[in-house]
């Protein structure tokens, strides 16, 4: 049984994700797209359990299992073996262990790659093609194990009531101990990423959905929402779906991933005002028993799942090309016209069915050796590609080298830091310090060059509160010296005003700060650019404070528009000759801070 206007949610879901890759800016709250999905997932498929044990009074956990495998899995592989190669016009970075990416893809355990992974500096700037399948592996870890329980019920329901009974209490339950644990882990941890992709914590809209099926379900449903079919007008029931809509139009344009608040209400919100939308189409289901949904509407909601896999990989490829409008639009065409073959061509013929084209039938065993053969095809650059791409992307390596260099250069600075220490117990010791991330240390070289008795601990991943806690052992450790550069902000922290607050508060009397600004290219594609606020944050200490002095990398970064060809538009030089060029501002603009700073006066706060 399809339960007409559902469509609507689906396509409603799936145009939040759109929006949210396509335009972050002006829909922070797409994200939550993804949870319309789920929570109409946990209904549909407690429905489905619900109206199988009415009819058989069992359920035939193989026989889901494989209807859901059949149509999960053939899309996930052909999004996987077109998209892949494709990566290949595109930075190599984006390909650095493409084979985990896709086993993790294709075993159903993305969510726990990137959980794992989060730690990784390369996916800071460099997406994942396949993340998006976190959603995907937290889908089938609910058909897993709700289907194992839901089997167990009706091992011990005597009749439908009791099952359904069962259910809402089960499932009750578990959508209370996992959405409290989203809510309360939420306050603990460093990146919400973690909670975002766990499947522990992000599973219970899943669960709210599940609640709704022993109430109104498809076949099965209770007496009482026979009786409220029958008395609710079809208007009133428009007026419902109304509100659910109205909820999610204004989560879609106030909430923000990075925000408490969505883990604490944004998610249940969402599944709630979903709740409400499934309840009002199933009532409408009833009430327009002559009334088709539009086709198109249907046409969308049925490859809604193999366009939300086409989608990111795609654009993920093509915004590294194209500016954003003509990589979006380029994106949704040709996702459609993939996501429609998949649908209503090789998806049936995987199933044996014989797919329609225009009422003419396509026998799948006329095409057989075809398809194996088109197949085999797109599989092999694929198989190439993952046994072929690098381990470490060139970024990454570049990095690992600048680190290595940096660890020569640190010995012999050490060393003389200690000279200089012990020649100077009761003053202030002269020298440069550079406190800095992996931009930082993408310059190492150059620094040295232009700064040559600078001491520069650098390190990928970095950010301000780091900075902070390195500053503060320098303090107490008796090393500190006249300069100390802090170059740190595009690892992003949310409290940046507090951290370099602090930074400002710990530094002793008699040594001068220069701030570096942060940059980050894509600042205009984000709803909430923290490295651009964080640069310009420290522009306005200045005014402040007369101890410190401003390195702008942030405004040379974007008058050199060269260094950022090929890049991640955070890490200057897709070539040898641009990284170079970049290296040497970078270490020029620190220099050009450094000199103005001499002329500056030294930390001097008495404290009450």
């Amino acid at each position: 049984m399809r339960i007409k206007w559902l469509s609507i949610i689906r396509v409603i879901g799936l145009i939040f994700v759109l929006l949210y890759h396509f335009f972050i800016k002006y829909f922070p709250g797409g994200f939550l797209g993804v949870d319309l999905f789920f929570t109409l997932s946990g209904y549909l498929t407690t429905a489905i359990f619900i109206d199988e044990y009415g009819k058989k009074n069992s359920i035939n956990l193989h026989h889901f299992s494989t209807r859901r495998l059949y149509r999960i899995l053939p899309p996930l592989v052909l999004c996987l073996i077109i998209t892949t190669p494709l990566a290949l016009f595109i930075r190599d970075d984006f390909l650095a262990r493409i084979g985990q990416q896709i086993t993790a893809a294709l075993g159903f355990m993305t969510n726990i790659y990137e959980i794992l992974a989060g730690g990784g500096y390369e996916n800071q700037f460099t997406p994942h093609l396949f993340l998006h399948t976190w959603s995907l592996a937290l889908e089938v870890h609910y058909y897993v194990l709700w289907g194992i329980i839901v089997w167990i019920l009706s091992r011990i329901a005597k009749t439908i009531g009791q099952l359904r009974g069962l259910i809402f209490l089960t499932a009750g339950t578990l959508f209370l101990l996992t959405f409290l644990t989203m809510s309360i882990t939420s306050f603990f941890v460093t990146s919400y990423s973690t909670i975002y992709f766990a499947t522990w914590t992000h599973i219970f809209p899943f669960f709210l959905g599940s609640l709704l099926a022993p109430i109104a379900g498809m076949h099965c449903t209770t007496v009482a929402f026979q009786r409220i079919c029958q008395n609710w007008t079809f208007p009133k029931a428009i007026r419902l779906f109304a509100v659910g809509l109205s909820v999610e139009l204004l989560l879609l344009f106030t909430f923000k991933f990075d925000s408490i608040w969505t883990y604490l209400f944004g998610f249940l919100l969402s599944s709630i005002a979903t709740l409400i939308m499934i309840y009002a189409a199933r009532i409408l289901h009833e009430k327009t028993p002559t009334i088709q949904e539009p086709a198109f509407l249907s046409y969308l909601a049925n490859i809604s799942y193999n366009l939300y896999l086409f989608h990111w990989p795609l654009y993920i490829i093509f915004s590294q090309l194209l500016d954003n409008t003509l990589a979006s639009t380029l994106t949704l065409v040709l996702s459609i016209i993939l996501s429609s073959l998949s649908f209503y061509l090789i998806e049936p013929m995987i199933t044996g069915n014989n797919p329609a084209l225009k009422h003419r039938f396509i026998h799948f065993q006329t095409y057989s050796k075809s398809i194996v053969k088109i197949g085999t095809v797109l599989a092999i650059p694929t198989i190439l590609v993952c046994l072929l791409s690098p381990k470490l992307g060139k970024l990454e390596q570049q990095l690992l080298i600048d680190g290595l260099h940096q660890a020569d250069a640190r010995m012999i600075q050490t060393k003389t830091l200690a000279e200089r220490g012990k020649a100077s117990s009761y003053e202030v010791v002269k020298g440069i310090m550079v406190i800095g991330d992996s931009v930082t240390l993408h310059a190492t070289e150059q620094i040295k060059t232009i700064l040559p008795d600078a001491l520069v601990d650098a390190q990928g991943s970095r950010n301000t509160t780091q900075a902070f806690e390195i500053l503060k052992t320098n303090i107490e450790s008796g090393t500190l010296v006249e300069n100390v550069v802090i170059a740190t902000g595009t690892n992003i922290v949310y409290n940046y005003e507090e951290e370099i607050n602090n930074i400002i508060d710990i530094l002793p009397n008699g040594y001068r700060l220069i701030f570096v600004t942060p940059y980050d290219g894509n600042y205009q594609q984000y709803d909430n650019p923290i490295a651009e606020k964080h640069a310009q944050y420290l522009k306005s200490l200045v005014k402040k404070y007369n101890f410190i002095t401003i390195a702008d990398w942030n405004t040379v970064a974007k008058e050199n528009p060269q260094l950022w060809v090929g890049t991640d538009n955070i890490h200057f030089g897709g070539t040898s000759t641009t990284r170079l060029e970049g290296a040497t501002l970078f270490a020029q603009t620190i220099s050009d801070a450094l000199k103005k700073a001499a002329n500056s006066p030294v930390k001097n706060i008495v404290k009450n």
